[in-house]
C-alpha cells in the first residue's frame, strides 16, 4: 500500500507529523500541503521566482530535518513553517548584505498612510518608502504581515510565536514610529 493511500486514512495533522517524526515519508503530504502559501510568502520578500523557489526548498529541508523538535501547542503546523521561513529569508539578507526585498503595490501604500493617519500624497508615499526601507527586518516583517498580506493579529502572533496581544503591541509601536518619521 502506497504511504499516499495510508495518509487518507490519518484525519489529524498532528497524527500526520508524529509519523513524519518517525517516517520521513509521511513529511510528502505535509510539504504537498503546505508548498504553495510558505512559496507565496517568501516570494514576497525575494528579488525572483529562481531565488524564492531556493528558500522555499531550504524552509522545508530544514522543517524535514527538525520536526523531531516540533511540537504542537495548540498553533497550526503552518506557523511553525512560517517562523522557519521568516528566519531563512533573514539569514539570506543577511548572508549577502543586501537590504530586504518588499513587493507592494499602490494600494498598501495608502492603507499604512491612512493607518498613521497622515494625508496621502507624492511626498508621503516617498517618504514611506524610504522609511519602509530603513526598518530592521521584525519590523517590516510585521508590517508586511499586516497591512500587504492582510494578516489578523492572531495569525502574526502564532507565526511570529507571541502572543496576539503583543503582536497588535509591536505593530502599532512600527506605526507610531513611521507616523514620527513622516511629519
Amino acid at each position: 500500500m502506497s504511504i499516499f493511500k495510508r495518509n487518507r486514512k490519518i484525519k489529524n495533522e498532528v497524527e500526520l507529523i508524529e509519523l513524519a517524526k518517525k517516517n520521513s515519508q509521511y513529511f510528502a503530504p505535509i510539504y504537498k500541503k503546505y508548498h504553495e502559501q510558505i512559496y507565496r510568502f517568501v516570494y514576497q520578500r525575494m528579488d525572483t521566482k529562481d531565488l524564492a523557489a531556493d528558500v522555499t526548498s531550504q524552509v522545508f529541508l530544514k522543517a524535514m530535518l527538525n520536526i523531531n523538535k516540533y511540537e504542537h501547542k495548540g498553533f497550526p503546523f503552518s506557523s511553525w513553517l512560517y517562523r522557519i521561513a521568516a528566519n531563512e529569508i533573514n539569514q539570506h539578507y543577511r548572508t549577502i548584505k543586501k537590504g530586504r526585498t518588499v513587493n507592494l503595490d499602490e494600494n498598501d501604500i495608502k492603507n499604512i498612510i491612512e493607518e498613521v493617519d497622515v494625508p496621502f500624497d507624492v511626498e508621503k508615499r516617498e517618504q514611506l518608502l524610504s522609511i519602509l526601507a530603513s526598518l530592521s527586518a521584525d519590523k517590516i516583517t510585521l508590517i508586511e504581515m499586516r497591512f500587504f498580506e492582510k494578516r489578523s493579529f492572531k495569525e502574526i502572533a502564532q507565526i511570529l510565536n507571541i502572543t496576539e496581544n503583543n503582536a497588535k503591541v509591536k505593530t502599532y509601536r512600527v506605526l507610531e514610529e513611521m507616523k514620527k518619521n513622516m511629519l
